[in-house]
């Protein structure tokens, strides 16, 4: 069962190969194949990717000119070997956590017809990069948020819902996510601890007026398809929204 992760990078020498490792190091639990997107970095990154794939054939490194996240993970989905049965990402900051893909990739396992699963993610300020784990002292919330490395898709759901919407500068993550779930998918929401959200200075979400505005029009993009079409399921009861906006890190 071949599962592709796709990862979009853009000048994140200092936490790619953190990224890299905590997949790495899961390769007994699942048959990797890790599709790595650099878009246009001007630091090393390129290089620290290519340090690691000569111990990791598994690695594919593809380099294109910067244009933005959105198409970088287009690009990777383009990447998609002919046996790939099972697609997830992991931002070039964060962390996959030990254990999760035995965990839910035993779900695919037990029920063949499974086209989704979603799991939990840690929102955490300070990672230990050897441990990959979140460092003593740190903050942190657990939730089901809206994060595409909180799910695993069936190859089969990611041909039905189709690509990122390059339209979108930021969200496009939700907006995909609000598309898989529309087509009333087969999914789990698992207890499984999917991944670690590094916080820090550089994440894109810190520009909060870009990022509520590009949400707002996911969500208003969903409404609009649901309105023209009534087959299309409403998301409900998957998020933890508002958990997650009463919560503050200090």
């Amino acid at each position: 069962m071949l599962l592709s992760v796709i990862m979009p990078v853009y000048n994140r020498e200092a936490f790619v190969g953190a990224a890299l490792r905590s997949l790495l190091r899961q390769r007994s639990a699942a048959d990797l194949d890790i599709i790595v997107i650099d878009d246009g970095s001007t630091d090393g990154s390129a290089e620290a990717v290519r340090a690691m794939m000569g111990e990791a054939p598994c690695i594919r490194l593809c380099q294109q000119e910067n244009m933005g996240v959105t198409r970088a993970r287009n690009s990777g989905l383009g990447q998609l070997k002919p046996e790939t049965e099972l697609v997830s990402f992991l931002d070039s900051d964060d962390i996959s956590p030990a254990g999760r893909f035995e965990a839910d990739l035993d779900l695919f396992r037990k029920n063949p017809s499974l086209d989704l699963t979603y799991s939990r993610m840690m929102l955490v300020d300070r990672i230990d990069d050897e441990t990959l784990e979140p460092a003593p002292g740190s903050n942190s919330i657990t939730v089901r948020g809206i994060h595409l490395s909180a799910a695993i898709f069936s190859r089969r759901l990611v041909d039905r819902v189709g690509g990122f919407d390059e339209d979108f500068i930021q969200a496009e993550d939700t907006d995909f996510l609000l598309r898989s779930f529309e087509v009333d998918p087969r999914y789990m929401l698992a207890d499984t601890l999917a991944l670690y959200y590094r916080r820090h200075a550089g994440n894109m979400t810190r520009q909060e007026d870009v990022q509520s505005r590009e949400f707002m029009r996911a969500i208003y993009k969903s409404m609009k398809r649901r309105r023209a079409n009534p087959s299309l399921k409403p998301i409900e009861g998957i998020f933890e929204l508002k958990k997650l906006a009463d919560w503050r890190f200090m």
